[in-house]
């Protein structure tokens, strides 16, 4: 029989969340364990069709857990300027010369941030790595946590972490109870060069036919994301290389002249996911397992970023002995119930302002972007609430 390792926090799921709340413990006391599935696998040349914009406050957070000034700045493409239309001709943009701010948020492709962080948690000596390796049972008895993995070995911590995505098996086990709302849509991701450059600007229209997104990307790139219905993105994702370039071309009215594929589209589905909390005794959920949202935002990244931040915090300030105590996670809880609500809320509300299907809410959602662009006070608390 295997004999039981003991940690004080175990966590399950080495996405950003987890690997970014693994490297806030480095300077700690605690001992921790990454339990992952697969050994990560990263893109070999060209671009990763998964990007993110990084706020400011996600990029101080990785610059205190070491990683930020590690990445490839050939890599990272400053955003300067937003440009968002309506489907009626209403516009709002965000400057960061008019916040008076370096930039709005940082480009980033995702495996350069994964890789950065896992050779950093590889090397911590607080952090032991089982990867390849998969959970098979949980239970929480005693003020401790037992995670069984499917090879027999038994890990006892006094606290299980759920960085495991929305499908979460860690949320599942716990009993925590999550509520989805099917958008019947899917993202569509895709990479382009452009004949026109950007400038550090991205673009965002609200079209009858979803939500189109171009994000700057260094050397005259563009990284797409289109929130389309199921059947536009069953055709984008149908479409020959010249022919989505000349639709997405078309779509984003031409603003960065022709364009070329550089990496294939590739699409994903697109629900919300909402909790009543993310906590139980001895476990605790971080990221796309504690939380879902739209991605017209461009925010669920640094929502999973805040969350390791804060269970850091409320961990390096706790006993040892109680980590996983609910009267200690609690102060995880609170901490992370207000942004966390608030951007789901507002992203699921401007979804459903925008469907095609209350063409009533014309005029009322295209006067509201124009409102808010004509008073610089409500637009500003916009974007620095979205610069954290």
């Amino acid at each position: 029989m295997q004999r039981d390792l003991e940690f004080d926090v175990v966590v399950v799921g080495a996405g950003l969340p987890g690997l970014a709340l693994c490297a806030a413990l480095r300077r700690s006391p605690l001992s921790v364990a990454l339990v992952e599935g697969r050994l990560p696998e990263w893109p070999v040349g060209g671009w990763d069709a998964r990007v993110y914009a990084v706020s400011p406050s996600s990029a101080r957070f990785l610059d205190r857990i070491g990683t930020w000034t590690h990445l490839d700045s050939a890599r990272l493409q400053p955003m300067k300027r937003i440009e968002v239309y309506g489907d009626r001709g209403a516009r709002l943009d965000f400057s960061a010369f008019d916040l008076g701010v370096g930039e709005l948020a940082w480009i980033s492709e995702s495996s350069l941030m994964a890789r950065e962080l896992w050779e950093g948690v590889k090397r911590q000596g607080n952090v032991t790595l089982l990867c390849p390796a998969k959970p098979a049972m949980l239970a929480v008895e005693g003020g401790r946590s037992c995670l069984t993995l499917e090879d027999g070995r038994v890990l006892d911590a006094a606290l299980v972490v759920g960085a495991d995505g929305v499908n979460s098996w860690v949320r599942a086990q716990a009993s925590l109870e999550a509520r989805f709302t099917d958008y019947r849509e899917s993202g569509v991701v895709a990479n382009f060069r452009c004949a026109k450059p950007h400038l550090g600007t991205a673009w965002q229209w609200f079209r009858p036919d979803g939500v189109l997104a171009f994000l700057p990307l260094p050397d005259q790139h563009m990284s797409m994301v289109w929130s389309a219905p199921e059947a536009t993105a069953r055709e984008l994702l149908q479409y020959d290389a010249v022919t989505l370039a000349s639709r997405v071309a078309e779509a984003g009215n031409h603003v960065l002249g022709a364009l070329e594929v550089v990496t294939p589209a590739a699409g994903f589905p697109l629900r919300l996911m909402r909790m009543d909390c993310p906590i139980a005794a001895g476990v605790a959920l971080i990221g796309d397992a504690a939380h879902a949202i739209h991605p017209l935002s461009g925010h669920g990244v640094n929502l999973g970023f805040a969350d390791a931040r804060v269970l850091a915090e409320v961990l390096c300030d706790a006993d040892r002995s109680v980590l996983g105590d609910v009267r200690i996670l609690r102060r995880y809880a609170r901490r992370r119930a207000e942004e966390v609500n608030a951007m789901q809320l507002t992203t699921h509300a401007l979804h459903e302002l925008f469907r095609p299907h209350w063409p009533a809410l014309g005029w009322l959602r295209n006067a509201g972007l124009n409102l808010t662009r004509h008073v610089p006070v409500v637009r500003n608390a916009l974007a620095r609430y979205a610069l954290g």
